[in-house]
């Protein structure tokens, strides 16, 4: 591998092999032995966001400091992108600085594939619009995983705003490469046209998507959606699509429940769905252990694509 630009493209064994790599630097991470694993020590990677972020990028820092490498941290309205620079030249300048790797979070769909395509540096996709997130379907994959072994023939929901989501994207081509059944529920407004395409399962109906569903995984709802034109309001879609235990208790089936960051509490998902991660009740929350995940597959990637340079 040279880039991570997506999952779409990936093979079940190099997806594997991710994760693999993934659950040693978890343990290595929670044992607090990260510090000696310094396979990228003096290398330089740039973390080039022109969107803002909290879970990646912080992850991304560390992971890549617990490997030994330094982190350029880069903001587009502090940087010449904001007085007419274009993208390209300011990756073409930070080369020159000698950075071996670019970690881009970019509005614009494609964004990353097409600086792939002008740099011989790494490139690794942090979200790009509406395209793919793959680091982070990397890791709901990797949590899931480690819940249910293997994810063949493992039922996966995900729920929300599948239209925008690169979250959504990415989660559905790595969990069928891995051989997992996914689904997805929504407003009709807010699916894609081409659904069928994506070989998924559609409801209409939460309660039938729960009944169905071994996990899902919870999308966060745009706020601006509901001023947009997609829904009639935001208590509309909380009523028909918001996980809570009224409608966990009415399928009484129990449910992992995943969820990206950041979340609308009571609006996709109800406080205590987000925080339970005890029983009693019909749902046990990951999202803590999601983020630190994270890290633990940040560092499988970073490692996977820059350490055969050293």
């Amino acid at each position: 591998m040279k880039h991570l630009t997506g999952l779409r493209q990936l093979s079940a064994d190099t997806i594997t092999r991710i994760l693999d790599k993934a659950a040693h630097h978890k343990h290595l991470f929670i044992n607090n032995e990260s510090a000696i694993t310094r396979t990228l020590h003096s290398r330089r990677i740039a973390l080039a966001f022109f969107e803002n972020s909290t879970r990646t990028r912080f992850s991304f820092e560390i992971a890549a400091r617990n490997l030994g490498a330094s982190t350029l941290n880069f903001s587009a309205s502090a940087s010449s992108i904001s007085k007419g620079e274009s993208i390209l030249d300011t990756i073409k300048n930070l080369e020159a600085m000698r950075v071996d790797a670019f970690v881009i979070r970019h509005p614009s769909s494609g964004a990353a594939e097409m600086i792939s395509n002008h740099t011989d540096r790494h490139i690794i996709n942090a979200g790009d619009g509406a395209h793919e997130h793959p680091t982070q379907a990397l890791l709901d994959i990797f949590t899931l995983r480690e819940y249910f072994t293997s994810l063949s023939g493992v039922k996966v929901m995900i729920l929300g705003d599948i239209l925008h989501s690169r979250v959504a994207r990415s989660n559905i081509f790595g969990l069928q490469t891995l051989g997992a059944e996914v689904a997805v529920c929504a407003p009709a407004t807010l699916l894609p046209t081409d659904c069928s395409k994506l070989d998924v399962r559609v409801f209409a109906s939460l309660d039938d998507g729960l009944r169905w569903a071994d996990a899902a995984l919870v999308l966060r709802l745009q706020l601006e959606r509901a001023t947009g034109g997609y829904l009639p309001s935001l208590s509309d879609y909380s009523e028909h699509f918001g996980l809570t235990d009224e409608r966990l208790e009415r399928v009484r089936k129990h449910l992992l429940v995943l969820h990206p960051g950041p979340i609308n509490r009571e609006i996709e998902i109800a406080g205590n769905v987000a925080d339970r991660i005890q029983p009693p009740g019909y749902s046990k929350s990951m999202l803590l252990e999601q983020v630190t995940n994270g890290v633990a597959v940040r560092t499988a990637v970073l490692e996977m694509l820059m350490a055969s340079d050293t």
